[in-house]
């Protein structure tokens, strides 16, 4: 069924909004407050209560913020959003700005001469606040830690939610919870560490091979968990989410408390904590020291264990593709059959969701459906509602980002295909990205090269033209976890050495605002490259997503012999795959669309 989206705030809205949120701030005497798109547990993906950022701008965005002085409102939107955000704010009231170019404290100096501004120390962590404080206080300006105030004046804010978590089995984990738990401990141990507190939720999921029902798309629980340097573990989490199966998978070292008593289990630890600054709360280091309790900062340590997947977690991955891979096949064969113009982005998504529903495998859908006609393409994480809802057209592209929450797996795909002629030069720009997404496919790199250093192979055949696109080239992947999981990325900012069992996303674009939005999106595993004879240890890609390329978008004439030659060698091994899974016209739709170039 259709995901409405037309619940966020409108732009007419937001006026009266952000006058009831001045009202506040000049009764605290601040001279302003940061409104993040953030949870207390930093995920990327919040429940409705905590939709704030969108409750009182109407931008729908899954990363920005908004600062809010008395006679400025600046929404924060890095590259992805620069076209949304027009459409979702009154522009009379609230400013875009773009973020990272300009940065919080420096905007905020440049429009604030003094006072101290709002912060909820819940929401923020501990190095965001550092990078401002580091800016603001030369200037003369305060940060001060106070109660949410959008809180205050939410008169209709959700509850928190209540989804029921239940058992992810070791099977599919490839590993149990108990021996994720003791290798864990033995790292704290060894760095002199007593105990590590760990407020991702998907990092709790992994490390109790558990999943929730807290947040929409994701299979995530609500929760915090402090990890003992002996594998016992606390839970803070409301009782009411974990039924006896899920309390006797667990086991006894697990012990359960509720959210309220987290604070003051944190005053009773001893030290050294580990905390991890760039995800945990602020309020989480604050209680520890507060409590004279010695804080040590490092990485959660869940995150890069539960990056590098088990044999088992990468099986499931397979698996997973190869199902959701029919049903992508069985969309694109369907939407050749219907006749030209009738159909809506609606319609689309509603039919995608209807063959991936006939897998009787389907979990959830692992994030809203991008469907983008002609210029909605280029609106790059656009959201279709009932008001947007575009034709589909003859002569344009057509872009479709989406993907899928199986038990064994999680899937993520983006496929732009020509409904009529776009025109040549929308194949020329489409085979410049298609160039992108076989430069990382077929990459070959030692060990030790981060996604940093690949990035600029998806972008090379755009540069040359003149063009680029305003987002990374791909993000970790989690199994039947988090669509979005760090620390792995290809990005110009990430330093993570990429390691055997990372799953990425290899996903280049092109955006043209008010013309049409191009990406290809295939799901990757880091491998142990074979030995060519040098002695050289070296990673490659396996791909995981089998959905054929639009041949009738690809300009040959442009591609390496290299290029045609991995194409081909694609679409063969797609309609090998994939072909046994599918049958009648979507069978032959797929035979037509495979064949060499």
């Amino acid at each position: 069924m259709f995901q409405s989206f037309d619940n966020h705030a409108t732009p007419e809205q937001g006026p009266p909004r952000l006058v009831a949120l001045r009202e506040v701030l000049a009764r605290e005497g601040l001279a302003g407050f940061i409104v993040p798109r953030a949870d207390a547990h930093q995920g990327e993906y919040v429940a409705a209560r905590d939709e704030r950022l969108q409750w009182l701008t109407g931008f729908t965005g899954s990363a920005g913020f908004a600062v809010i002085l008395r006679d400025v409102a600046g929404v924060f939107i890095d590259g992805r959003y620069r076209v949304q955000v027009k459409a979702q704010v009154d522009l009379g009231h609230f400013t875009p700005v773009p973020w990272p170019e300009i940065k919080p404290g420096d905007w905020i100096t440049e429009h604030l001469s003094a006072g101290e501004v709002g912060f909820d120390p819940w929401l923020h962590t501990a190095d965001d606040i550092a990078a401002l404080r580091a800016v603001l206080e030369p200037a003369g300006l305060g940060l001060r830690a106070t109660e949410n105030l959008v809180d205050a004046i939410w008169p209709d804010q959700p509850p928190p939610p209540c989804g029921l978590a239940f058992v992810h089995p070791d099977a599919l984990a490839g590993d149990s919870s108990a021996d994720k738990r003791a290798r864990l401990a033995e790292g704290l141990r060894k760095a002199g560490q007593r105990a590590a507190v760990i407020t991702l939720p998907d990092s709790i999921c992994w490390l109790l091979n558990i999943r929730g029902a807290d947040v929409p798309k994701n299979p995530v629980l609500h929760g915090f968990a402090i990890l003992h340097d002996d594998a016992r573990l606390t839970l803070f989490a409301d009782p009411a989410k974990l039924d006896d199966a899920t309390h006797a998978h667990m086991g006894p070292q697990v012990s359960l408390r509720p959210p309220e008593a987290f604070v003051s289990a944190l005053r009773s630890l001893s030290g050294p904590v580990r905390v991890d600054r760039a995800s945990a709360p602020l309020a989480v280091s604050d209680a520890l020291t507060e409590a004279g309790i010695a804080v040590a900062w490092g990485e959660d340590p869940c995150r890069l264990p539960k990056a590098r997947k088990t044999s088992a977690e990468i099986e499931g991955m397979r698996a997973a593709h190869l199902r959701d891979g029919a049903a992508v096949v069985e969309l694109l064969a369907w939407l050749e059959s219907q006749p030209q113009s009738t159909l809506t982005e609606i319609d689309v998504v509603t039919a995608l969701e209807g063959f991936r529903r006939a897998t009787n495998a389907l979990h959830d859908i692992s994030f809203d459906t991008i469907c983008g006609a002609g210029p909605n393409g280029a609106i790059m994480h656009y959201r279709v509602t009932r008001e947007t809802n575009r034709p589909v057209q003859n002569n344009e592209l057509l872009l479709v980002d989406s993907g899928a929450q199986y038990r064994d797996g999680t899937t993520d795909i983006t496929r732009t295909v020509a409904m009529g002629d776009p025109g040549a030069d929308a194949r020329a720009c489409y085979t410049r990205v298609l160039q992108g997404m076989v430069a990382i496919s077929r990459a070959r790199f030692p060990k030790g090269v981060s996604g940093r250093d690949l990035d600029p192979l998806a972008r090379v055949a755009l540069w040359v033209a003149g063009q680029d696109f305003d987002h990374g080239t791909g993000h970790g992947v989690g199994a039947f976890l988090s669509v979005h999981e760090g620390p792995q990325r290809i990005s110009r900012l990430s330093e993570v050495p990429l390691e055997p069992g990372m799953i990425l996303s290899n996903e280049p674009g092109y955006y043209r605002e008010g013309a049409f939005g191009i990406r290809l999106e295939n799901l990757i595993v880091v491998q142990v490259a074979p030995d060519l004879g040098d002695n050289r240890a070296q990673y490659s890609f396996e791909t995981l997503t089998f959905v054929p390329l639009d041949r009738r978008l690809i300009v040959t004439a442009m591609l390496a012999p290299a290029e045609r030659e991995w194409l081909d060698a694609y679409h063969a091994e797609v309609l090998a795959k994939i072909g046994p899974r599918v049958g009648g016209g979507t069978l032959e739709w797929l035979t037509a669309a495979c064949a060499p170039l």
